[in-house]
């Protein structure tokens, strides 16, 4: 199985798809680092580099990020039968959940290495700003940007990395998912419309208020709401476990 799961691997990170969001989850800090307008737009004026991390990580969890794990997830099956490779995999002697949950490994994985190119490219952004204490708040933690006082360097990188993998959580239902839509089409195109659409019709049903504590999209700004995480994180867990049941199991019974 660990074999598989490397193999798996190293196909996900050759597509274009994953090589184009990972260079662009690192140039993103770099675009609010330099951003002109940010006292205007946000009414902020950078005092840390730490901030640069905050903007980006906030941004990007508004659609880029989840965008990108859903067209990684979509592909990795997608391309193997665009590809027509498909069938010849199939043909050796490994059964067909095994072979899904190699593919949702990977997909899994996907997200935290993209939150971690964000985090690489803005520290590397931040760093004119200096990445030690300064007066003000990272965005993430209380206070938002103007904080509460002092906040020391190492109290910064902690929220910061707090975030980024509450972030990381967040996007592995929205993988899980993505793949379970893979195995139902098998077409890149529409298994990722397909996820983009359920979280918009989830969005929907807040008018239905016995049901917005148990509905994903309440939890997609987890990373800016840490205190929900002893609700949220099983929650997502438990979307993500199902959706990869449920991908296993139409896989092993799709007619190919």
């Amino acid at each position: 199985m660990l074999r598989l799961f490397l193999f798996e691997l190293y196909k996900l990170f050759r597509l274009r798809s994953v090589g184009l969001g990972l260079m662009a989850a690192f140039l993103l800090p770099f675009l609010w680092a330099l951003a002109p307008g940010l006292k205007e737009v946000y009414g902020l004026v950078l005092a840390s580099g730490w901030q640069v991390a905050s903007l980006s990580l906030m941004a990007g969890m508004e659609f880029l990020f989840p965008f990108l794990v859903v067209m990684a997830a979509s592909e990795s099956l997608g391309s193997e039968v665009s590809q027509g490779t498909l069938k010849s995999l199939l043909l050796h002697p490994l059964p067909r959940a095994r072979f899904v949950l190699a593919k949702l490994f990977a997909a899994l994985l996907y997200p935290f290495v993209l939150l971690s190119a964000s985090f690489l490219g803005s520290l590397l952004a931040g760093l004119p700003h200096g990445l030690g204490g300064f007066y003000g708040g990272t965005g993430l933690g209380a206070g938002g940007f103007a904080g509460v006082g002092y906040v020391s360097g190492w109290e910064a990188l902690g929220e910061v990395i707090r975030a980024h993998l509450l972030a990381g959580c967040v996007l592995l239902p929205l993988a899980a998912l993505a793949l379970l839509y893979a195995t139902l089409f098998l077409s890149t195109t529409a298994s990722a419309l397909a996820a983009v659409a359920t979280l918009l019709l989830m969005r929907l049903l807040v008018a239905f208020p016995a049901l917005t504590p148990f509905l994903l999209t309440t939890y997609l700004d987890l990373h800016l709401r840490p205190s929900a995480a002893g609700l949220g994180l099983p929650l997502l867990f438990v979307y993500a476990l199902g959706f990869a049941l449920l991908a296993a199991l139409v896989f092993d019974r799709k007619d190919l």
